[in-house]
């Protein structure tokens, strides 16, 4: 860390300043940089189950450019874009029983990227079991499409969250992408780095101060009060935060969230606060370095909206002016603020940010284990360990006469 001056400069002009640089180890993630292959241990989502037709889908997913599609039998697929045999994209291509059809010259490929019909070849290609569309594994649940990208042996079970479990009958579950850092679900990806928002997970602090008194009550009006006391630990699968607020009717207002290997967050309810466990689990997907989306799936009642809209004077964030975005500043503002990618040797680090350095030290932990060879946290390889505890919730006590 610097104190960025020069030795010479101490009255701390921005004259002569070093030249500042990015976390390159956390911060890149396309294939054979160390966070993309702590990413690729890891099932990903990568799409909406209900929003998957007769067409495929472009997917951007750490950096590689791939489609996805759903055979008429059911299967979802996920495959290298470029046609192997002389390299359009199979966006173009046709949906078809048992798999997906190239426009060009029509070979046809399985969701494992097995090539079934080769039709200008001789008996529909004699050596096409020679062939091999280069694809990857895709699985769903909870309403979405999770895709693992990483090497077949290290392959772990796709998890279950224990708050997503066990939905009461007149419960479902609303898979949404996108918005988490505007409220608004017309922003489908934001223009930065994936680990500005990975930090901001573990930063309690600016609920306070962005949320609540700098732009006004953007999410419920107690977190309008300063904490109490804050503490910051490790939980099974990631990092945990515990937030106390005594609120003026005597109760002591307890909130819990929770970071989970490698990306993957449960922020309790912003808005009609009750006593009770989180029931949304949120995954923060990079698209390359300098983009990312995020897909997120909970428990809702009918009636209830899948994602609460942050509003700004009755508007959503893409239709206010660029000064109510300087007078109302949110997620989206501080963080797109930072740039594509934060210089981050330039940080100051305090005692409020111990949550953030936690996280980064957790995950520079599992980037050194998957490259010794291990298996990071967070991956199972037997189904019954792939149930996670997700400890996250508003929790509200009244207080005795001792405290």
């Amino acid at each position: 860390m610097t104190d960025g001056v020069r030795a010479g400069d101490r009255d701390g002009r921005a004259y002569g300043r070093p030249q500042q640089h990015p976390d390159e180890e956390l911060a890149r993630v396309c294939a054979g940089t160390p966070m993309g292959e702590l990413f690729r241990r890891y099932w990903l989502p990568v799409g909406i189950s209900s929003e998957l037709g007769k067409r495929p889908v472009k997917v951007r997913v750490l950096g590689e450019d791939l489609v996805l599609f759903r055979n008429l039998k059911g299967q979802p697929g996920l495959l290298y874009s470029r046609c192997m045999h002389r390299g359009t994209t199979l966006f173009y291509g046709h949906v078809e029983d048992e798999g997906l059809r190239c426009c060009y010259h029509g070979w046809l490929f399985g969701v494992d990227g097995t090539c079934l019909d080769q039709p200008c070849e001789p008996d529909h290609g004699r050596r096409r079991d020679l062939a091999r569309q280069p694809w990857y594994p895709a699985a769903e649940r909870y309403g979405l499409i999770f895709a693992y990208l990483g090497p077949a042996e290290r392959q772990p079970v796709l998890p279950r969250y224990d708050i997503l479990e066990d939905l009461d009958g007149d419960e479902t579950l609303a898979p949404t992408q996108g918005g988490a850092q505007t409220g608004d679900q017309t922003v489908p990806e934001a223009p930065y780095s994936w680990l500005h928002l990975n930090d901001n997970i573990m930063d309690p602090y600016h609920v306070w101060v962005l949320h609540s008194t700098f732009s006004g009550a953007q999410f419920a009006n107690e977190f309008q009060l300063p904490p109490e006391k804050a503490e910051f630990f490790r939980a099974e699968q990631g990092v945990c935060y515990s937030i106390i607020r005594q609120m003026a009717d005597g109760r002591e207002y307890n909130r819990v969230s929770s970071f989970m290997m490698p990306s993957l967050m449960s922020v309790p309810a912003t808005q009609n606060l009750v006593n009770a466990r989180s029931t949304r689990v949120s995954w923060i997907v990079p698209i390359d370095d300098q983009h990312f989306t995020t897909y997120s799936t909970g428990k809702v009642k009918p009636g209830q909206p899948a994602f609460n809209l942050v509003y700004h004077g009755g508007k959503l964030w893409h239709q206010m002016s660029e000064e109510e975005h300087q007078d109302f500043p949110g997620d989206m503002e501080a963080q797109a603020g930072q740039g594509a990618i934060s210089l981050h040797s330039e940080e100051h680090l305090v005692t409020s940010d111990v949550g953030i350095a936690m996280t980064r030290r957790m995950l520079r932990e599992q980037i050194k284990v998957v490259a010794a060879g291990g298996n990071p946290l967070g991956t199972a390889f037997d189904e019954k360990d792939a149930m996670v505890r997700v400890p996250s919730g508003n929790f509200f006590k009244a207080r005795t006469a001792a405290e």
